[in-house]
């Protein structure tokens, strides 16, 4: 048993990628990180249980919501982390002078970004920073990711990555996600048929031709039969044989948890042996560890 604040799962690529989850300790005076390894965990039974209660990723706070996947409400208002350029970069205020962590936005929106294509639950668009995009692919569940552009700002990705959604999605179905495998794409001859309609866009911005697409496989032992979408503050408790991982998603047999959408919350984790015929008088005794 582990106890402690979600945080967002960490994954490295491999055949298939190595997932962890990863719980910030909240309990000690120097807080510290615990990580459970998820593909040792494939067809045992996981519990996780919502304390009541969420601690802010930047300054600890402790509250009953949370804003912004893990934020106080006193940090969401004063971070520039959470402002709506974060999610739309192509409204970046940065260079008006009104951001309101310019040493932040210095260090993360002003860096070198790419823009991507990627098969997750179908073909889409998206933007990371330059050197993030396995990691940013494998948080989206996609099977294959391709770098097309090079970009100076974050801004400047963001401007490119509206172009590109003027043909090509830039969201990605959850439900298709987590339903089957995505059928592979060519996304070279995708590239190729974007770069002939999207003739727009700042002299800054780079078609990178020479890249090749990768792949990525998941820890999956089979697709569950039901996509309900557990939320810890609803249910409280998520129980049940761990089917696989895939984006963000834990995927159980009754269901899915978005591990990222509960940043933050204050959970205890018990994990153990599936048992032949459960009996949920005796749930708890499945979790020994």
């Amino acid at each position: 048993m582990v106890e402690g604040a979600l945080e967002k799962m960490s994954a490295q690529p491999g055949g298939p990628a190595s997932y962890s989850l990863r719980l910030r300790m909240t309990t000690s005076s120097a807080p510290d990180q615990h990580a459970l390894d998820l593909n040792d965990l494939l067809g045992h039974f996981l519990d996780i249980e919502y304390l009541g209660s969420i601690s802010c990723s930047y300054c600890g706070r402790v509250s009953k919501k949370s804003y912004a996947q893990g934020y106080c409400f006193p940090c969401f208002r004063k971070l520039a982390r959470c402002d709506l350029c974060v999610m739309s970069p192509d409204r970046c205020h940065y260079a008006a002078g009104t951001c309101r962590e310019p040493e932040w936005g210095e260090s993360f929106c002003m860096q070198p970004h790419l823009v991507y294509l990627a098969n997750s639950s179908g073909p889409k668009v998206g933007i990371t920073r330059d050197g993030q995009q396995v990691g940013r692919w494998l948080d989206q569940g996609a099977s294959q990711g391709l770098v097309i552009l090079s970009a100076p700002s974050r801004h400047l990705a963001g401007l490119a990555e509206v172009a590109l959604a003027r043909h090509i999605s830039d969201r990605t179905d959850w439900r298709a996600l987590l339903r089957q495998d995505a059928p592979p794409i060519d996304l070279l001859a995708l590239r190729q048929r974007l770069q002939g309609l999207v003739l727009d866009l700042s002299p800054s911005v780079t078609w990178l031709d020479g890249v090749e697409p990768e792949a990525l496989s998941y820890p999956v032992l089979s697709y569950p039969q039901a996509l309900k979408r557990f939320r810890l503050e609803r249910e409280r408790r998520v129980s049940g044989r761990l089917l696989g991982i895939k984006g963000q998603f834990l995927l159980f047999e009754n269901g899915v948890l978005n591990v990222r959408q509960h940043t933050s919350f204050h959970v205890r984790v018990r994990w153990g042996e599936a048992p032949s015929e459960p009996d949920t008088d005796d749930q708890m005794e499945l979790f020994p560890g």
